[in-house]
């Protein structure tokens, strides 16, 4: 008699195949501490998530020279530098778990908890997204695998945003009081796109040779 498949729980994705042009380097590949921002990430995700994937292109890829971190897979854009709704769609459509948190690869103070918590309050929802400082999170939230017909449907017509997912599908939004909770300083939701935001990240992260660090002078 044929067993029955035994279910994962909730997977995870991290996208890490755009271009990084105000950074003017891979976000994926950057320093934080010994570890890179990739490996941070899934390292933390590991505390809570059996599958985690990560969506590359292979430009980005090959660019970046990292390979997958310990605990994940990757998996690539059909194309280079689609967007990052497509690359939520390639990702959802490689995860087997649902729900399935998603995020980018820079956000080096990721809080598991939080992305544990958003993946059990989404229900019945579509998707559990944050909304922090009046700006919904798109790329910090919990979906349900069955998203990856309405980004479908966007890409067909030509969308390339994640924020356009929202208004496709049912979202409950998750308010900053309540985020506060799981994670008073927000930290979860700092991003970095610019060499200043690296840097910040890096003090608030007590790394002490950040000026080394962030601008690739490192010993070797």
């Amino acid at each position: 008699m044929k067993q029955p498949t035994k279910e994962i729980g909730p997977s995870a994705i991290v996208l890490a195949g755009g271009r990084s042009q105000r950074m003017g380097r891979p976000k994926a590949a950057l320093k934080f501490g010994d570890a890179t921002l990739l490996e941070v990430i899934v390292g933390r995700l590991k505390n809570a998530f059996k599958e985690i994937i990560v969506v590359a292109s292979p430009a980005a890829l090959a660019e970046a020279a990292f390979a997958a971190p310990a605990g994940a897979r990757v998996v690539h854009d059909s194309t280079p530098f689609e967007g990052p709704l497509a690359g939520l769609g390639r990702g959802f459509e490689a995860a087997i778990g649902d729900p399935i948190f998603a995020c980018s690869c820079d956000l080096p103070l990721l809080s598991v908890n939080v992305a544990s918590e958003l993946c059990s309050m989404i229900g019945y929802y579509d998707a559990a997204i944050p909304e922090v400082g009046g700006m919904l999170q798109p790329l910090h939230a919990a979906y349900r695998k069955r998203c990856a017909g309405a980004i479908a449907g966007l890409i067909e017509r030509g969308e390339r945003r994640a924020i356009a997912l929202a208004d496709a599908i049912k979202v409950r939004k998750i308010g900053e009081q309540y985020l506060r909770r799981l994670d008073p300083g927000l930290r979860s939701f700092f991003n970095i796109n610019t060499p200043d935001e690296y840097l910040a990240a890096l003090q608030i992260g007590g790394f002490t040779n950040y000026g080394a660090i962030a601008t690739g002078s490192e010993q070797h």
